[in-house]
């Protein structure tokens, strides 16, 4: 049986980066905290947690304090910020560079006036950080339905959180376009990350040439469940795992392929250890 791992999948650049500084800093010292999961993947959370990693949440920022923090790729709102100076904590700035330029743009236009629209989940760790950016009068809309209830008769500047679906976005962009009343002005910025958008030709063509596919995801990613999704539409035999305890053999009944796959912040080692898992059964099985 043909066992592929798919080459596209894997950690993006700001997941990479915010690892690369955590095991930077815990190489100098016994222990560093976090706040927040590092990445929407429990495994991955578990292995830094083993090298010292601490995750802390943003209650626990007012018990801390003469320490080091590290912030991970999602971003996070300049409250964050105020708070660790209050506090005399050190902070290492892993915010991705791309969630970074969109936070500097949606504060400007913040400041220009407007009502300042964002396409996202709401209480999602990158959305947060966006909202915080207009001191917390920005309006999220999950879907389309919400874009319904907005007031076309004022001005709307329109930015998407950076994993959102490029379809959705265009979607939602439409249906604005065609409603804005009279006099009201609308102007809209993709600011979708096209490390994930372009994933989703390249990962439904992966999981068109394989019998069975196995997604490896976090429970908690909000790219892996689009990514997800994507493969699953192509491909009805998709299954979402987290580790390789969840595999089930069964699937691979009569199977000459088996393509394995994940999202932006699924660790290459986790896909390489589902994909030793399966050639040890087919061994042992012999």
């Amino acid at each position: 049986m043909l066992i592929e791992i798919d080459e596209g999948s894997g950690f993006c650049f700001g997941v990479t980066t915010a690892i690369r500084k955590a095991e930077e800093e815990l190489a100098k010292s016994d222990s560093l905290y976090c706040l927040g999961d590092i990445v929407h993947n429990g495994q991955e959370v578990e292995r830094l947690k083993n090298m010292g990693l601490i995750t802390v949440g943003h209650a626990d920022l007012n018990t801390l304090h003469d320490t080091k923090m590290l912030l991970r790729a999602h971003g996070e709102p300049p409250l964050t910020y105020s708070k660790s100076k209050e506090q005399n904590i050190s902070l290492i700035d892993a915010t991705c560079p791309v969630v970074l330029n969109l936070q500097k743009r949606i504060r400007k236009a913040y400041e220009e006036g407007g009502q300042i629209v964002i396409y996202g989940k709401n209480g999602h760790a990158e959305v947060v950080g966006l909202v915080g950016q207009t001191d917390g009068t920005a309006i999220v809309i999950e879907n389309l339905e919400d874009a319904k209830r907005l007031d076309f008769s004022h001005d709307i500047q329109l930015f998407s959180q950076t994993t959102k679906s490029l379809e959705g976005f265009r979607e939602i962009v439409g249906y604005i376009g065609q409603n804005m009343r009279d006099g009201a002005k609308f102007h809209y910025f993709d600011t979708i990350c096209r490390r994930v958008a372009n994933r989703i030709p390249d990962i439904r063509t992966f999981a068109d040439k394989h019998d069975v596919i196995l997604f490896v995801c976090g429970k908690k990613s909000s790219n892996g469940k689009v990514l997800y999704n994507e493969c699953q539409s192509v491909n009805p035999h998709t299954y979402m795992i987290d580790d390789p305890s969840e595999i089930d053999f069964l699937w691979f009944n009569g199977v000459n392929s088996v393509g394995i796959c994940g999202a932006t912040s699924t660790p290459k080692w986790l896909m390489e250890d589902c994909k030793k898992k399966i050639e040890r059964s087919i061994e042992e099985s012999r």
